[in-house]
């Protein structure tokens, strides 16, 4: 289908694909056009060690580059593409193929990483052969490895514990948010929110369509939740779309409620659909940077509607030092509103950056898998003032890489740097962690880690709907199969969900006639 085969390059920009020459990302400082974070040397570049390293006039007299083996990018906890592709696929369409971000597939399950002690994160790094190394030869599967680097912050403490929120909820309420799993659900979202906050915490709502208004300043909790209720079941819709109006009031309203020692948050509510004033995202931002800046406040995107504005929403959160979700259903809108809320609303690093330094003697190329909207300049790692990522307590973030390793190699794979900010003193501070050729060995598939496949299957499943070539990549058919296999033995109803949402890809994918078989190129799958 169409779709499917519509993003057949995306994955290919994402740091590698074809066998050429890697771009001399080196000699501009900047990423090459197209590598997102990491580039993949040619298949029979030799080692060059640093004792051993050639000219730069003898790789650009036979038109070589040097290998670039740092992979950079900022963290990102958002969710909100798997989601509307749950959404999407059960309205009986096909996500496009811009809107898959296998990131955030990835990033919607749990992985069962070791947890730090304290502040800061744990760095976990394992993988896996694609196969048992008895399919084909080439750049087929059985010559690749899955890395996974796996990134976790301290469990999120009982609600009781964290720090009051102090919490600006601008809500869209124009004419396209009257269709149901819109308006209502944010309705329905905000009455669970006001029986789960804190007697402590403050919330305003500011409500926008051609224009916004406050509908409710900055307000405890305790003694209003039932005026707090009435406002929520005011909410009407109206006509346009003024994202910019909102937001813009938003963080004024968030400004003048600022509470020195809570989380203040800007929380916004849309299908991101913006038709009136300012509809780009970085132009809206820059309307309030300086509230950003100054008072550290925080932008959480919350999407909903069958036409949702995911991109958008993504560039606005993403600019504005936050994540995004997205909700379908009244469960899923609980499971954000409540069982996540203190990960939501706390923030335990600010600026948080990810750098994959692989070993040349082992690797002959890596493919990070999607960040390719994250991707940071190699030199930028320790650059303080470039953004990174947010992330709060209890968030898991996982970046997987396809890795073909040198035959015959032994010894470090890579090394994974993470860095951030502490989000009060702004001291910067890393943790690394480093992986060995023998822990990337044992079969991926029918292997004992569950949730390793249970992150395969879902990195395999965005790489489908974006048309991908990801090596050893199954079929729509057998993803689906694996990924019920995995809901049985990991008994999570998540993994369970992503199972029927294959599914239900599989059979639109047949229902067009699109044949889904491997490239035989790739291997037979383990």
């Amino acid at each position: 289908m169409a779709l499917l085969l519509a993003g057949g390059m995306l994955l290919t920009a994402c740091g590698g694909g074809s066998d050429g020459a890697t771009a001399d990302r080196k000699s501009s400082g900047r990423n090459a056009p197209g590598v997102s974070g990491g580039g993949h040397p040619a298949p029979d570049a030799p080692a060059t060690g640093q004792g051993s390293r050639e000219s730069e006039a003898d790789r650009v007299r036979e038109g070589r580059a040097e290998p670039d083996y740092l992979s950079t990018f900022a963290l990102d906890v958002d969710t909100a593409s798997y989601g509307y592709a749950r959404r999407t696929l059960g309205d009986g369409r096909l996500p496009a193929a811009e809107d898959v971000r296998p990131e955030e597939f990835v990033n919607s399950f749990r992985q069962g990483y070791e947890r730090p002690k304290g502040n800061g994160f744990s760095v976990n790094i394992d993988g896996a052969r694609i196969n048992s190394g008895n399919g084909g030869g080439g750049t087929g599967a059985s010559d690749w490895s899955l890395l996974r680097v796996g990134l976790a912050t301290e469990t999120a403490p009982p609600t009781s514990e964290r720090p009051p929120a102090a919490l600006t909820f601008v809500v869209d309420i124009s004419g396209s948010m009257a269709e149901t799993g819109r308006l209502d659900l944010v309705r329905k979202s905000l009455t669970i929110l006001a029986d789960e906050l804190r007697d402590d915490d403050s919330l305003s709502l500011v409500t926008f369509s051609d224009e916004a208004e406050t509908r409710l300043p900055m307000t405890r909790v305790k003694d209003n939740r039932n005026r707090i209720k009435d406002v929520v079941s005011e909410m009407q819709p109206a006509q346009s779309t003024n994202v910019e109006a909102g937001i813009k009031l938003g963080y004024e309203e968030s400004v003048e409620g600022h509470r020195e020692g809570a989380t203040n948050r800007v929380v916004l509510l849309s299908d991101a659909l913006a038709n009136t004033g300012e509809t780009e995202a970085e132009g809206i931002l820059k309307k309030i940077d300086s509230a950003r800046r100054e008072y550290g406040i925080t932008l959480f995107g919350v999407g909903v509607g069958s036409d949702y504005g995911d991109a958008f929403m993504e560039q606005l959160t993403n600019k504005g030092d936050g994540n995004t979700t997205y909700v379908g259903d009244e469960t899923q809108a609980r499971k954000v509103f409540v069982d996540q809320l203190p990960a939501h609303l706390e923030i335990r690093a600010r600026d948080a950056k990810a750098q994959v330094a692989f070993d040349r003697k082992t690797v002959q190329q890596f493919r990070l898998i999607g960040y390719e909207n994250r991707k940071v300049d190699d030199e930028d790692f320790r650059n303080d003032s470039v953004d990174g990522g947010e992330v709060g307590p209890g968030h898991t973030v996982t970046a997987l890489y396809a890795v073909r390793l040198r035959e015959g190699a032994s010894g470090t794979v890579a090394k994974a740097t993470v860095r951030w900010l502490d989000p009060k003193t702004r001291k910067a501070q890393e943790e690394t962690g480093t992986v060995t050729t023998g822990s990337v060995g044992a079969t991926l598939w029918g292997g004992e880690n569950d949730r390793l496949q249970v992150a395969a299957v879902a990195a395999y499943f965005a790489d489908r709907l974006r048309g991908g070539d990801l090596p050893g990549a199954p079929g729509l058919g057998e993803l689906a199969s694996r990924a019920s296999g995995l809901a049985e033995s990991t008994e999570d109803s998540a993994v369970e969900k992503l199972a029927t949402a294959i599914g239900q890809a599989d059979r639109l994918n047949r229902g067009a006639g699109t044949d889904d078989a491997p490239d035989p190129s790739e291997g037979e799958i383990g």
